[in-house]
C-alpha cells in the first residue's frame, strides 16, 4: 500500500538519508509550512519532494527522490502527481522544476508533461555545477 503524506519531525533521520543538501532549519519550515512530502510503502518511508515557491509565487520542485531500491517502480510519479493535484487544490496555475543537465530526470519531467524553459550556469568555483535545466507546467 502506497501512502503520500506531509513530512512530519518523525521523518527526519529518513529525510536526511536521502537529501544532503538541505540545512536542518528549513527541513523544520518544510514540516511547519507543509511543503515536504513523504511516500511510504506499506508504512516505510522510501520517497520524498520538497519544494518552495519561485518569485513567492510559483510552485518549484527544488528535490524528488526515491530511493535506490524503490526507483522504476512509478512512486516517482505518484509523488509529482500528488504535488500537482494539492498545488491545483490550493489555486496555482504554473509549476516549476529543475535538475542538472547531466541527470536523466530531466527526461522523468518530459514525460510527465513538463517543457525546457532556461538554464542557470554557475560558475563560482566553489559552487561550480552542470547548468541547472529549469522546466514548467501548466494545470
Amino acid at each position: 500500500m502506497v501512502e503520500i503524506r506531509y513530512a512530519r519531525e518523525d521523518d527526519r533521520e529518513f529525510w536526511y538519508s536521502l537529501d544532503k543538501h538541505l540545512p536542518l532549519q528549513q527541513f523544520y519550515n518544510k514540516i511547519r509550512d507543509k511543503t515536504g512530502y513523504v511516500l511510504l510503502e506499506d508504512n516505510k518511508p522510501v520517497g520524498l519532494l520538497r519544494y518552495n515557491l519561485f518569485w513567492d509565487k510559483f510552485p518549484f520542485c527544488t528535490m524528488l527522490f526515491i530511493e535506490q531500491n524503490y526507483q522504476r517502480k512509478g512512486y516517482g510519479r505518484k509523488l509529482m502527481e500528488h504535488w500537482e493535484k494539492d498545488m491545483k487544490s490550493k489555486g496555482y496555475g504554473m509549476l516549476l522544476a529543475s535538475t542538472q543537465v547531466d541527470e536523466d530526470a530531466q527526461h522523468f519531467y518530459r514525460k510527465l508533461g513538463y517543457k525546457d524553459c532556461g538554464g542557470l550556469v554557475i560558475d563560482v568555483p566553489e559552487f561550480k555545477q552542470p547548468m541547472e535545466l529549469f522546466l514548467v507546467k501548466g494545470l
